[in-house]
């Protein structure tokens, strides 16, 4: 026993071998070699948790095959302020030279683009595209809106007495409540500043217009191509990526290692696209404002349903892998907790009209819960990152119909004429179940016990005439 026992073992191992080689050899060739080439990315669309996911780990694999530059095709309306930072974080700290290229003709590098293309060791643009308008818009939007405080040089007045008279006089005639600002338009100035010192930073590592890109921040500027080149916003205004591989060869950058020039060697290295994985694709859908609010709902509600229902299993299962995964999007996602936890209030109401019908009034006010609480959900006035008002106004469509259905069921159920309780099954039409060794007959899959004083056979169609607690008297049809 033991010998064939060996032997088997013995085997096994051979044919795991056969299948996996041992691990010093297998992991030589099952990884690529590493050549030299260029690592071609791309944002598409709003930037948030899932562009940063997919740039960081793209990055990291195409550094491990012998990537020697990245170039990042751009087309963004914005993004996330902590979804930015990270990707900007990212490309200062690399060895490997980032070139940010604003492509195709018609696309923009607006608001979060903006300072991503300042961070970038290359700036290009092709023709007909546009950047600036970076303005922080602070989460909920600005408060009292007011507009954008000036930069202090062009507040300073010449010292001539005239002037000085006349600026008196308006200062006299300003109302007193803007001698004092408000705590709202305090907040919009410490974000705006923050942004310029930020943005300024930038602007200075890599010797770029600084003070343009203060007025894209404070004024929100917008720039051309043509535009942002003659004014040093960007380095390279180019027609295709091989316009731009031409340009590239000679220009001194400043990386992490240092200050040093692109080779003209490295712009003739081959260019491999590394496009989101499955894994980017993923989160990118999770981290949809709209995909998240969807599976929030599902999940409270198929909590709730079985709760309604204990041991149908599929809503609780439903509902705890949907409510995860909707915790996982919002906790990366900016959302106010106020919207959440009254969307949670409002589901609850409307499930509490179930068990305890009130006419309405706790449906009516669930309702008006789950409205305000999913216009509040998400804090973002990022195009593309906030919940659609189309799909909030569905939502509360069907939870009004939901409502207004289980108000007409509750009416219709008071409209019924009273019958006693010993007289509820009297004039039913039953089906016999059994004639051993009681008499059974179903009415509505329940089994009642019976009695008759004609002969029945079973299967067939019998009428009840009395009632005696869980005894029912029955005739043949």
């Amino acid at each position: 026993m033991k010998q064939w026992w060996s032997k088997g073992v013995t085997i096994a191992l051979l044919a795991w071998a056969s299948v996996f080689p041992i691990a010093g050899f297998t992991q030589e060739a099952s990884e690529p070699v590493a050549k030299a080439h260029i690592a071609e990315l791309a944002i598409n669309g709003p930037i948030g948790p899932a562009t940063t996911d997919y740039l960081k780990r793209a990055s990291e694999k195409a550094r491990t095959q012998g990537a020697r530059l990245f170039i990042i095709n751009m087309d963004t309306p914005g993004g996330l302020d902590a979804a930015t930072r990270d990707i900007i974080q990212h490309i200062l700290a690399s060895e490997t030279p980032y070139v940010t290229y604003v492509t195709p003709a018609g696309a923009r590098a607006a608001s979060a683009g903006t300072y991503i293309l300042y961070a970038s060791h290359v700036a290009a643009m092709t023709p007909s595209t546009t950047l600036g308008a970076a303005t922080p818009v602070q989460i909920g939007g600005m408060p009292g809106q007011q507009e954008p405080s000036k930069p202090p040089q062009q507040e300073e007045k010449p010292s001539d007495s005239a002037d000085t008279d006349a600026e008196e006089v308006r200062r006299d005639e300003e109302p007193a409540s803007k001698a004092t600002p408000d705590a709202g338009s305090a907040m919009e100035r410490k974000v705006i500043n923050d942004s310029v010192a930020y943005i300024r930073g930038l602007a200075q590592r890599h010797n770029r217009n600084a003070e343009w890109a203060e007025k894209a921040v404070r004024d929100a500027a917008t720039l051309t191509a043509r535009e942002a080149l003659a004014q040093n916003v960007v380095d390279i205004v180019a027609e295709n990526r091989a316009d731009l591989l031409r340009q590239l060869p000679g220009r001194e950058i400043v990386t992490e290692a240092g200050t040093k020039k692109i080779d003209k060697s490295v712009s003739e290295l081959p260019v491999v696209a590394y496009a989101p994985d499955w894994r980017n694709e993923l989160l990118g859908i999770i981290t949809n404002p709209q995909v998240a609010y969807i599976l929030l709902l599902v999940g409270i509600y198929g909590l709730i349903f079985e709760g309604y229902s204990p041991g149908a299993m599929v809503p609780g299962i439903v509902g705890v892998i949907c409510l995860l995964l909707a915790l996982y999007a919002l906790q990366v996602l900016p959302i106010n907790y106020a919207g959440l936890a009254l969307i949670v209030v409002g589901a609850l109401l409307i499930a509490a009209e179930l068990f305890v019908p009130s006419f309405g009034a706790l449906g009516i006010g669930g309702v008006a819960a789950l409205v305000i609480g999913s216009v509040m959900l998400i804090d973002s006035d990022v195009p593309g990152m906030q919940v659609s008002r189309g799909l909030i106004g569905s939502i509360a469509a069907v939870s009004g119909l939901g409502l207004l259905g289980l108000l007409y069921a509750v009416g219709h159920s008071l409209r019924k004429p009273k019958v006693a309780s010993n007289k509820a099954m009297v004039g039913r039409t039953a089906v016999v179940s059994a004639l051993e060794p009681d008499m059974l007959v179903k009415i509505d899959g329940e089994l009642w016990r019976a009695r008759s004083s004609v002969g029945v056979v079973e299967g067939q169609l019998v009428k009840v005439v009395a009632e005696e607690g869980l005894l029912l008297t029955v005739t043949p049809e």
